[in-house]
């Protein structure tokens, strides 16, 4: 009889080998079942709901929460409604103008309201799709990308006591006071597809333990369907307003993200490729081991990590971890992930990227036995702290071929090379969109993109006066914007979502660093290593050697030449300044005595 770590590790490698062949296992079995759903639920309504709710977890509560799709599909309407007559109603007869783009400023924001409102009144998938809105920065107004990211993170579903321990029990036929030393009975964390309960085994280890909220993988396919609906009437009623794409990218992830067991495959890569001798922040950077022993669709167990928001500036102190290393940190990771691993956590908002104390040499997370995998792979802590990676749930693999046609596009977005920008966005659909989709990617005005003077025209300098110009670009080009994320490979989606959630880390963290500067080094040595083990021997290791030393000092060059510009400019603001106490005290001299 095999154990149960042996069993789910037998169901992860399986899960590895369908994704291998393009497909995971539980994206087939949604995909095997959605039609004959989808054709039971909307043929024949009442036999529908409950052959739907026979074959799941939950008959009872999944047959109501079934029930409920025309009250949301209603709310649906209704809010859909209400925010095109307001800007209908709003904005009518008033001329291109001030007055204008003030009353179009509050519908957004009446909008935003609204739409908030109608995500958390339906919950489950509307909340997750509303943390998504939150990052699209290029592609919608401010006040829609604010109003979701300041409370979708922090106001999730809670879901009781008794439901998570009746899944619990589903799953492993054993209650969690029966699994556990102790289990909190109110959870430390909530998110909107699960939620995050401390316990401790009976060894004493101390254990975050994740629990799905009950209801959602049944639901979700249903969700979407109503999402999907009301994306084709607003296309319908304003063809420039095309978000078919995002139901698309959702109706793919959704069910990796409702399968715990995806997740702990992906936490187990991530740990390794982090904990491997290629990786440049080995020891740094970690991801939580995770008890396979305890873990199935539904729950996931991992070691406690007892650290601090990666935004948390206070925190940070305390642990000595500087806003500026952090940040540096955060752009290293990522840029590995993507350019040399092909490998990549897709949703490093700010509640998933924590900071803790490195734990003391010598000790490790993997070594508890064969029911524990991932953790720091063994590798020895390096520094003072650690940045650690929890909610591995959305990963995008990227194959061989686009890793490196997207690393060489960032090399030349980089370094201003606007052949190579041409050449490599057009191997990305881009077409005629060349400079629109440069933009989308750096948020950046073209001329700025092409300017080869300075290392810093790419950094964003996140003043009102930036984020105007993006929102404005965003309205400008909806329809091409919408036509461009249609055709571009859909690897490059989640790319665009990670790239946001990483700027607003950034963002709270100061913007203390460039992050580009790690970029170009990560995209150089992608392409490096591609060339050698295309053409290995001494002449190519010469070559690469000779590309990464000029890659080096051309960045120092530019660095240099930025902060002379810097030094210049504060200098000859000086000057004038000086120039001005020279005019006033001349004028004080000259005036007559009282």
């Amino acid at each position: 009889m095999l154990s149960r770590a042996a069993r789910v590790a037998e169901q992860l490698r399986r899960a590895g080998a369908a994704q291998a062949a393009g497909m995971s296992t539980v994206a087939a079995a949604v995909a095997a079942g959605g039609a004959a759903r989808r054709l039971a639920f909307i043929g024949v309504p009442g036999l529908g709901l409950g052959t739907f709710a026979a074959v799941t977890d939950e008959p009872q509560r999944v047959a109501y929460n079934a029930a409920m799709v025309p009250v949301r599909l209603g709310r649906n309407v209704a809010t859909a409604t209400t925010m095109v007559a307001d800007y209908l109603v709003t904005l009518r007869g008033l001329p291109e103008g001030e007055e204008r783009e003030a009353a179009k400023r509050g519908c957004h924001q009446r909008g935003a309201d609204r739409l908030l409102h109608l995500c958390f009144k339906n919950g489950g998938i509307y909340i997750k799709l509303g943390q998504h809105l939150g990052m699209l920065d290029h592609l919608l107004p401010g006040e829609y990308v604010t109003t979701m990211r300041e409370h979708m993170l922090d106001r999730c579903p809670v879901s009781t006591y008794e439901q998570v321990r009746q899944t619990i029990l589903e799953d492993f036929g054993k209650p969690p006071e029966a699994l556990f030393a102790s289990f909190s009975v109110e959870p430390i964390a909530s998110a909107s597809l699960a939620q995050v309960h401390e316990a401790v085994d009976h060894d004493g280890q101390r254990l975050a333990v994740k629990v799905q909220h009950r209801g959602l993988r049944e639901t979700s396919e249903l969700d979407l369907a109503t999402i999907d609906w009301l994306v084709s009437i607003v296309k319908f009623i304003a063809p420039d307003v095309d978000y078919t794409w995002l139901v698309d990218e959702s109706r793919e992830n959704l069910p990796l993200e409702l399968n715990f067991l995806h997740e702990a495959a992906n936490s187990k890569r991530c740990a390794a490729n982090l904990a491997c001798r290629r990786s440049r922040v080995r020891g740094r950077v970690v991801a939580p081991a995770v008890d396979l022993e305890r873990t199935s669709h539904r729950v996931l167990t991992m070691e406690f990590v007892d650290g601090v928001k990666v935004t948390d500036l206070e925190g940070l102190k305390r642990l000595g971890a500087a806003p500026a290393d952090v940040a540096a940190l955060i752009s290293e990771t990522f840029n590995e992930m993507i350019f040399a691993f092909g490998d990549v956590h897709c949703d490093p908002h700010a509640a998933n990227l924590l900071v803790r104390a490195a734990p003391p040499r010598g000790t490790t997370t993997v070594a508890r036995g064969g029911a524990w995998q991932g953790g720091d792979g063994g590798a020895k802590p390096r520094g003072r702290w650690q940045l650690v990676l929890l909610d591995h749930g959305l990963y995008r693999e990227l194959d061989d071929s686009f890793r490196l046609e997207y690393a060489g596009l960032w090399h030349a977005l980089v370094f201003a090379d606007e052949k190579g920008i041409r050449r490599h966005s057009e191997a990305m659909n881009a077409g005629d969109s060349v400079p629109l989709f440069a933009g989308m990617l750096t948020q950046r005005p073209w001329e700025e993109i092409t300017k080869k003077e300075s290392s810093e025209r790419l950094r964003l300098k996140h003043t009102q006066e930036e984020r105007s110009e993006i929102q404005d670009f965003a309205a400008q080009y909806a329809k091409e914007i919408g036509d461009l994320l249609a055709r571009m490979p859909r690897p490059l989606l989640l790319l665009l979502k990670t790239q946001d959630c990483l700027r607003a880390v950034d963002l709270a963290l100061g913007s203390p660093v460039n992050s580009f500067v790690s970029t170009a080094r990560e995209c150089t040595r992608a392409l490096a290593r591609a060339r050698m083990q295309h053409s290995p021997g001494l002449l190519s290791r010469l070559v690469v050697a000779k590309d990464v030393a000029a890659v080096e000092l051309r960045m120092a060059t530019l660095r240099l030449l930025s902060w002379w510009a810097e030094v210049e400019a504060w200098l000859r603001g000086n000057s004038a300044a000086m120039e001005e106490r020279r005019a006033a005290a001349a004028a004080a001299l000259d005036a007559p005595a009282p």
